[in-house]
């Protein structure tokens, strides 16, 4: 059974719905903040593997739609990146950067020593690590390439997909719960002085916006621009030694283009009608990732990289606890952030912001966390990322 790109995206918007209905009515999953289109997704997928497992129906989705869903989230990012506040932020930024850095570090040190631990490849290690944990599905198939080619790895595009489907889904499910342990046990709560300061965009998804069909078609009209002009900007790159992920360029072209224009006093963006049409290809997004997922490959991991997997998810989660937390400044916006860690530490950055949305819905707004996360985790969490990978396929233990 194949389902194309409209019904895909018919499938999509139910699945947020479903999602949502069951929110509702599971207060455990409210209680731990688990995102919409991760409750609604993963009962999808569940269902489709439970089809082929029980009746050989094999459902096939047409992906199509995914990636300029992505691309399209980043460049509403890059768009809503005001650098005045990104100045005022820098400190936090520079911070939370570091602790990113330090976990890159960490999830690949883990990964090496524990498949040296299992009698197993020391790369199977690297790809069930950053690679594929901070770095996602591309950087994963990018850089199993790389391995299958030069190194030899069996394989090693299928490992690489597999382990960053499963950071997917831990990254959505663990932040939730990471963020409400650290609310709950050190009675946190939203700084009152914040209460009216000016939000983003993604910080109120379900906000009720006033944009009108003019504002709607200017936002669209830049947000082609960024797609076209960054997508050009990833191919020109590709091969060189300044390669970067499409998205990254996407994002890139959009933080140029809003503040371009708004000092050249040419254009003000209109971040209503950005924020909405950036929560709805966020949620669309995750939904046909989500609902997509090849949950038979999971199943057939071989226990050793099984084992690494979850150990670097337990290790993410006590890191956002102990360092992500601590260093960010142990009140509300810390606790914000790290549910926001967990997602693109395991996951992606789309499933950050779901993250920190589920959170900052039930809890309060945090204004820090959704400035900060979007441009580390879109933006300088890839470029710091090849150069952690790249210093340890320096080390001797890959001779």
């Amino acid at each position: 059974m194949s389902l194309d790109t409209l019904e895909v995206l018919m499938a999509a918007s139910l699945v947020l719905l479903l999602g949502r209905q069951i929110l509702a009515r599971v207060r455990l999953l409210r209680t731990y903040s688990i995102p919409e289109p991760v409750v609604g997704g993963l009962l999808v997928s569940l269902l489709v593997f439970a089809l082929n497992r029980a009746l050989q129906i094999d459902v096939r989705f047409d992906t199509t739609l995914q990636v300029p869903l992505m691309l399209t989230f980043f460049a509403t990012i890059g768009l809503n990146a005001d650098l005045a506040r990104l100045k005022a932020g820098g400190r936090s930024l520079m911070a939370f950067l570091g602790v990113v850095v330090g976990l890159l570090v960490m999830q690949d040190a883990l990964g090496i020593g524990l498949a040296w631990a299992l009698g197993q490849e020391r790369l199977l290690g690297l790809l069930g690590a950053s690679i594929t944990l901070s770095g996602g599905h591309g950087t994963g198939a990018a850089w199993a390439k790389v391995f299958a080619e030069r190194h030899g790895l069996a394989s090693a595009t299928e490992i690489a997909i597999a382990c960053a489907t499963f950071g997917l889904i831990l990254g959505g499910l663990i932040g939730g719960p990471v963020a409400r342990f650290l609310i709950t046990r050190y009675r946190l709560a939203p700084n009152p002085e914040t209460e009216g300061a000016t939000s983003t965009g993604f910080e109120e998804p379900n906000t009720v916006r006033p944009i009108t069909a003019e504002a709607v078609i200017e936002t669209v009209a830049l947000i082609a621009v960024c797609l076209a002009v960054g997508s050009a900007i990833a191919l020109l790159l590709n091969g060189t030694a300044f390669e970067l992920p499409a998205f990254v360029c996407v994002l890139f072209v959009g933080v140029v283009l809003r503040n371009g224009l708004a000092v050249r006093g040419w254009y003000r963006v209109f971040e209503d009608a950005v924020s909405v049409l950036g929560n709805v290809s966020l949620g669309l997004f995750l939904a046909i990732a989500l609902m997509s997922l090849r949950l038979g490959d999971l199943a057939s991991l071989a226990l050793p990289l099984f084992v690494i997997l979850v150990v670097q998810a337990i290790a993410m989660a006590a890191y956002a606890i102990v360092v992500t937390f601590r260093v960010m400044g142990r009140n509300y916006d810390a606790a914000v952030l790290a549910a926001g860690h967990c997602g693109f530490g395991l996951g992606a950055t789309p499933t950050a912001i779901a993250n920190m949305q589920a959170i900052t819905g039930q809890f309060g707004p945090s204004h820090l966390a959704f400035l900060v996360v979007p441009m580390v985790g879109a933006f300088f969490i890839d470029i710091a990322n090849a150069i952690v990978i790249k210093l340890f396929l320096l080390l001797p233990l890959y001779g």
